[in-house]
């Protein structure tokens, strides 16, 4: 098998793909390419034009900005069969907001946003797949924004270790370094260690190298749950406390 026909299976496969018939594989051919990334080379800069989006084969990317002080956010982390930008498909006018880097050596395929839109056009039955997407990609965001401004530090390790886990197994593989980790939580490498280690010395977790295992489910789950309350409780405390300075 060819290293086009390699390709075109893995989009046929993909979700914004399947049920494309196979009278649609030249037309698909035609809107698209592979890019090859070398770890720390970028895909697209924040403010690029976002004439494609693109699939990840293998590798794995970040999706960051640089904040006015030169800090680096970590919004997303992008591993084999995840999008980028085809949230801005139908923008008038499409900027990426972000900047991708590869994290390691990647491989992507390119697709024209005008060519899949007319697929999009000939072919209906793939429009539920992009909807649903572009549904939970919001909805992550939203997730993302209400957990950075309402949550505790506490609150946001114990969350990511729960819904990091491979299942219900209790292990949690950290495929990414722990600055970029810390970054995605909106805090400080050293937070999160502190905290890491907090709970390993409460028995709650074992941790070696880049692995994490959950020893007690219930117990972090309490944990989870207590540090939600307290920061619901600093906040209801923080609004009373503006209240009377308004007053």
């Amino acid at each position: 098998m060819s290293k086009l026909s390699t390709h075109l299976a893995v989009l046929c496969n993909h979700p914004l793909f399947k049920g494309l018939p196979e009278s649609a594989l030249d037309e698909l051919e035609q809107a698209t390419c592979s890019r090859r990334l070398q770890a720390g080379q970028t895909l697209y800069y924040q403010g690029d034009s976002a004439q494609n989006f693109f699939i990840l084969v293998h590798g794995q990317l970040k999706l960051h900005r640089h904040s006015s002080d030169g800090n680096e956010h970590v919004l997303g982390i992008v591993r084999p069969g995840g999008a980028l930008g085809e949230t801005l498909l139908y923008d008038k006018r499409p900027s990426h907001l972000l900047t991708a880097t590869a994290l390691r050596d990647s491989l992507v395929i390119q697709i024209h946003n005008a060519s899949y839109r007319n697929l999009l056009k000939r072919y209906p039955q793939l429009a539920p797949a992009l909807l649903t997407r572009l549904s939970e990609r919001l909805n992550q965001r939203l997730e993302d924004i209400d957990n950075l401004a309402t949550s505790s530090a506490n609150h946001r390790v114990a969350r990511f270790l729960m819904l990091r886990q491979k299942g219900t197994s209790g292990v949690v593989e950290l495929d990414i370094p722990k600055r970029l980790i810390a970054s995605k939580l909106g805090i400080q490498p050293e937070t999160l260690s502190r905290i890491l280690h907090r709970l390993s010395d409460a028995g709650l977790i074992s941790m070696q190298s880049r692995r994490i295992d959950i020893l007690d489910q219930r117990k972090l789950a309490a944990f989870l749950h207590d540090s939600a309350d307290q920061s619901y409780r600093s906040m209801r405390s923080d609004s009373r406390a503006e209240l009377r300075k308004a007053g």
